[in-house]
This record gives structure tokens, sequence and C-alpha cells, in this order.
């Protein structure tokens, strides 16, 4: 086994465990059994278990283009329609697993609050990485939105709804929740266009 293939193995098994289980609830013990290696393997690259987080917060920065947006971007041409794409990838998840994860992103936002503030600031750089993509959209429909509205700040907002519609999808599990805010959304970006 290489080394860049066990680097991989534990931070493979780990995103997965802490996006089934939460990074407190998940220990390092069984990192280590289901990525197959040894503590020895682990330490030599991660010396400690938030180092490996922050491992597969860097491996989240990496698939964020290719699996989050690129498909919505692939998906259609039309920019405000990319970004209710990108909500409809995040809606096949819930689907997937009965709405009992959300995003893996958010969950440990959620759980890692103020306890580790490095771990909180890579958080909040993964954020302004799904902004910034979404705010990509938003200036590519500049011409269809009228000319006062805040491209940035709306980008925070479509976060905030989706985040929050699977906070409730997750809490009530069932996708109600998440389809409502998402036509509510979908409603509010209707009133944002410019009147033909």
């Amino acid at each position: 086994m290489t080394d860049a293939s066990t680097r991989d193995k534990l931070i493979d098994a780990a995103m997965r465990l802490f996006h089934e289980q939460g990074y407190a609830a998940t220990g390092v013990a069984t990192i280590l059994r289901e990525a197959g290696v040894n503590s020895g393997s682990m330490y030599y690259f991660f010396p400690t278990k938030e180092a490996l987080l922050h491992g597969v917060l860097d491996k989240y920065e990496t698939l964020l283009w290719p699996v989050v947006l690129q498909p919505a971007f692939d998906a259609t041409q039309d920019p405000v329609e990319r970004i209710f794409a990108v909500m409809a990838g995040y809606r096949q998840g819930l689907e997937m697993t009965s709405c009992g994860m959300g995003c893996p992103i958010g969950n440990l936002a959620l759980e890692m609050s103020d306890t580790y503030p490095d771990v909180r600031t890579h958080l909040a750089k993964l954020f302004g990485m799904w902004c910034e993509g979404i705010r990509k959209c938003l200036d590519e429909a500049s011409g269809a939105l009228r000319a006062d509205v805040d491209r940035e700040s709306l980008a925070e907002f479509v976060l905030s709804v989706m985040e929050g519609a699977m906070m409730q999808a997750r809490a009530r599990r069932e996708l109600g929740a998440f389809d409502r805010s998402i036509a509510h959304l979908r409603a509010y970006f209707e009133t944002l266009r410019v009147e033909r």
C-alpha cells in the first residue's frame, strides 16, 4: 500500500463516518478499522483527530466543483436554473438517505461551533467557496436580475435557505419542508427579475 493510498483511505473513512455519525461520536479506532490501517499509519499522516478532520475538509474543497457545482452547471445553460439544479442535487442526497443525512459541511459547522476555531475557519472557507459558485451564477444572470440586487448577499441567502431546508428535512424526516423552502426561494427570485 502506498503512502498516498493509506492517507486517502483514512480521509475517505473519516469523511463517511463524520457525515454518518458526527465528529465527536466517531472514535479513532473506528476510523482505523474502516480504513483498514494501523494507528501508526494514521499518526504518521495526521498527528491528531483534528488534523484528520482538516484533511477531510481539504478533500471537500477539491470535491466542491466536480461533485456539487459542475453537474448543475452542465445540466442547464440558464444561470438561475443552475442554482436550482444545485438545490436538486442536495434534495437527491436527502432522498437517497431518507432524510437521514444533511450537508456534511453544515453538520460539522453545527457540531464544531467555537470549540475548534481552526476548524470553524476552515468550514467558513468552504461555505465561502460554495457562495462563490452561486455568485458566479448570479453574475452571469445579472442582465436578467434587477440592477439593485446585491449578488454577494443573495448568494449567502441561497446558502442559508439550502442549509435550513436540509436541517428541517432531517428533523422531520420528510422532503416537504425542503421542497417548500426551495419553492419560496424560486418565488423570491421571480421578484428580482427585470420586468419585461
